[in-house]
């Protein structure tokens, strides 16, 4: 599986929930095929919660944890 990782450390949201929404959709083919992995690094705390939220409303599964001074959060196919 590829890992395509979006750096948005220093975006504040809404900007950030923007970024990662037009990336879900430019890769929505590859992600529910289970060939491709995003992986969002962020320092802003409350997208930790827009971003997954959003996700799984579409449909997808999601993952949180904190690294550093930032925060990842994965998005992958739900059957993953």
């Amino acid at each position: 599986m590829e890992l395509k990782y979006i750096d948005m450390r220093g975006q504040v949201c809404p900007a950030t929930l923007i970024s990662a929404l037009r990336e879900i959709n430019s890769h929505k083919d590859a992600i529910k095929a289970e060939t491709l992995k995003l992986v969002f690094i962020t320092s802003n705390r409350d997208s930790t919660v827009t971003i997954p939220k959003s996700a799984e409303n579409m449909g997808y599964a999601t993952k949180v944890s904190e690294e550093d001074a930032s925060y990842r959060i994965e998005i992958f196919a739900a059957g993953l």
